[in-house]
């Protein structure tokens, strides 16, 4: 199985990139969000899991995603993660994901386990200028997760740009690849696509 990871600020076409990747890979390729490890804080009120910061690695469950990863590796299905943005808590599901030849992995803090790293075939780096990440999280979080303008921007002001600059925006040095212009990069996505064919038939070697 090749593990490609695509990591990158909030907003810089990273699930874009995955989903763009999966389709031009074809059938054998599957792909796991981040997000959807977030740790389970069901124990908290309503109130205080919004007040959490969901932009810092240690709100992630790394340990379970990295379980997951390496027993997809070893040949065997796993549930479905999933999470509920508009609670702020997780909802698994029962579905079954399979094992496939290319496992594609996105998120802002993909690259922060080191363990998780060691497993990539290939890191891609979405580098995006932050005031175009801002818009895209504005439209999306309006239109797919409901929330206000008032609370998008609490929140990027409070947690997504300061986690941008202690954390996120260093990933960039761990990157075999730097993608720009976001996930809609067609030739970017047609060289990755191609690179990885040429590599599952054989054609270029796996280093």
């Amino acid at each position: 199985m090749l593990v490609i990871g695509i990591c990158g600020a909030s907003g810089s076409g990273k699930s874009t990139l995955a989903k763009e990747l999966r389709d031009a890979v074809g059938s054998c390729a599957t792909v796991i969000n981040h997000d959807c490890y977030y740790k389970d804080h069901t124990h908290l009120s309503f109130e205080e899991r919004c007040k959490l910061n969901y932009d810092e690695p240690d709100i992630f469950d790394h340990d379970l995603f990295l379980e997951d990863i390496k027993t997809l590796m070893a040949g065997k299905p796993i549930t479905r993660k999933q999470y509920d943005y508009s609670n702020h808590c997780r909802a698994d599901s029962d579905e079954l994901i399979y094992p496939s030849e290319v496992l594609i992995i996105e998120g802002i803090h993909v690259f922060f386990d080191p363990r998780l790293c060691d497993l990539m075939f290939l890191k891609l780096y979405m580098k995006v200028e932050p005031d175009i990440c801002l818009l895209r999280r504005i439209t999306r979080d309006i239109n797919e997760r409901g929330r206000a303008i008032d609370n998008i921007s609490d929140q990027y002001l409070t947690t997504v740009k300061p986690m941008y600059d202690k954390y996120i925006r260093n990933y960039v040095e761990l990157a075999d690849v730097i993608v720009a212009r976001g996930g809609k990069n067609a030739r970017i996505v047609t060289i990755l696509a191609g690179y990885v064919r040429d590599v599952l038939s054989g054609e270029e070697p796996l280093k």
